[in-house]
């Protein structure tokens, strides 16, 4: 008798289980029909979807491609302090060994008066009269210390220390002010202006864009609910679940997250790979983006469709909590 009424139960539960998932397969192609039902309003809020990913995709790429570029740009930029030529080695040590206590500098490197004339030469090797007149030269080149800074957009705290550093300015040449001070300056800091204003634009640009696919995905399963109300009625006089009722716009909702992230991400590799030389041609520094991208396409991938489904589902949560009384 035990034995019957534990087949019976696992029976049953066997049952209810097929019921979920035909429930869950139903409204999975109600959905898919709904998406179809409305040309217009379909192309509508999948293009603004796209357009809204293709944006997010490309604010997170030049991010990315303006960090790596800042980094090469923090390597190439003339940070430089010019020494006497009598200066020895020990006192240029000791002057580097106050620089890198600085907290805005990065790493300090000391180039003597030989080594900065052979950089002379190396700078001016295609020109042979300059050569000649620099070989019968006697003169000696200032020692440089080359510095590296955290930040090129902020040279205050560098600028503070070649004012106020007494062993500096016992050994600083006064023929040659450092590279960072004067006009050099006010073009590294346009240069950290022009970066961090681009970077601020895509992410500004990317949550209006997000607001605005909400807003129409928003507005595309309210007209589908009004559109549908009969039937909606019906399926709640017939007492279909609350979830049933819900679940095609949801999944109507997904259906434009999916389909939008697909022709994003297609869109932002291909502008990505074409306009890889253009950007290289520029000294932009392009290509560890296009390795990172390569390499993680799938995940790139797999996190686009994700957060296009997470604004449908989101837009569609809320029309349906509004505009669909249940």
């Amino acid at each position: 008798m035990s034995k019957r009424k534990l087949d019976s139960k696992a029976f049953a539960k066997q049952k209810q289980n097929r019921r979920k998932w035909l429930t869950f397969v139903r409204m999975c192609r109600y959905g898919v029909n709904n998406f179809s039902r409305n040309a217009w309003l379909t192309i509508a809020a999948t293009a603004v979807m796209t357009i809204t990913l293709l944006i997010i995709f490309t604010a997170v790429a030049s991010r990315a491609i303006l960090t790596d570029s800042v980094s090469e740009l923090r390597k190439k930029v003339d940070m430089s302090i010019y020494l006497k030529t009598e200066t020895t080695d020990d006192q240029a040590a000791a002057i580097k060994q106050q620089l890198q206590k600085l907290s805005s500098v990065q790493s300090v490197t000391y180039c003597n008066a030989e080594c900065a004339r052979e950089q002379v030469v190396q700078d001016n090797k295609g020109d042979v009269q300059y050569l000649a007149a620099l070989k019968e030269a006697t003169n000696k080149n200032p020692g440089i210390l080359r510095i590296v800074i955290v930040n090129i957009n902020d040279t205050s705290q560098l600028s503070n220390f070649v004012d106020t550093n007494s062993l500096l300015k016992q050994h600083i040449d006064p023929a040659r002010a450092p590279s960072f001070a004067g006009e050099r300056r006010a073009s590294i800091e346009s240069i950290g202006r022009a970066i961090g204003f681009a970077q601020q634009v895509g992410i500004v640009a990317s949550l209006v864009f997000i607001a605005i696919s909400s807003l129409i995905i928003f507005n595309t399963i309210r007209m589908a609910i009004f559109n549908r109300k009969e039937e909606i009625q019906m399926m709640k006089l017939i007492g279909a679940d609350r979830s049933f009722i819900r679940g095609p716009f949801l999944v109507e909702a997904i259906v434009y997250g999916f389909i939008a992230a697909i022709i994003a991400t297609g869109l932002g590799f291909a502008g990505l790979y074409a306009s890889a030389k253009t950007l290289s041609s520029y000294q932009i520094s392009v290509q560890p983006t296009i390795d990172f991208v390569t390499s993680y396409g799938v995940f790139v991938f797999l996190g686009m469709i994700g957060l296009g489904a997470f604004i449908g589902i989101v837009s569609s949560l809320l029309a349906t909590q509004r505009y669909l009384k249940l």
